[in-house]
């Protein structure tokens, strides 16, 4: 296969993750843009966290609500969890990796608010400790994941909703988690905007 072929099947590969997705997701991500405004609009926050490609997404989804998306509008309350790096680096120092997210939400999270939680294994456990975390503080999880969904999948209850990728290779699952972001940024804004 040269290089052009290779190229080009990652495009189609994409689109028929992307395809397959769509036919899932649609309704529940739906779901879960609403459940972010109604959070937004009774004063609540949104605190997003991933490792790697999924803490650029945590990070790439709070910029887009505190600046914005598409749309003129006044910022919404998110923060990724990812960006504190004294806080990071001081919570794997002195406690353990697995905490690192899971110690942010017990002293920034209230009840109500949201956690974004993605990972695309479904497996990390500082994600997972993190919904924990989330739970004590009965905050809703909106968890993005791939694969077979993992052990987050278990971790599910009450409001919260899994938004899983059925793509076995992360690269694939990377792209459907950013599309997935930017439609709830999207539904976000046509709700507080449009009234829909």
């Amino acid at each position: 296969m040269d290089l052009i072929d290779r190229v080009n099947q990652h495009f189609l590969d994409s689109i028929a993750a992307k395809e397959e997705a769509r036919e899932l997701l649609t309704a529940p991500a739906a779901v879960a843009a609403e459940r972010m405004v109604a959070a937004l609009m009774a004063d609540r926050k949104i605190l997003a966290c991933g490792n790697g490609g999924s803490a650029a997404d945590a990070q790439h989804f709070a910029a887009e609500m505190v600046g914005r998306f598409e749309k003129e509008r006044p910022g919404l309350a998110a923060f990724s969890l990812t960006t504190d790096t004294s806080a990071i680096t001081a919570i794997a120092n002195d406690y353990d990796y697995d905490l690192v997210f899971s110690k942010q939400v017990r002293a920034l999270g209230q009840p109500g608010d949201v956690l974004l939680a993605i990972s695309t294994s479904g497996n990390s456990v500082n994600v997972i400790e993190a919904i924990h975390a989330a739970h004590e503080r009965q905050m809703t999880v909106i968890a993005l994941t791939g694969k077979d969904g993992g052990k987050i999948t278990e971790l599910m209850k009450g409001d919260d909703i899994q938004l899983n990728v059925p793509a076995k290779r992360t690269a694939r699952i990377q792209e459907v988690h950013i599309l997935l972001i930017h439609s709830i940024c999207d539904a976000i804004d046509c709700i507080l905007l449009d009234g829909e």
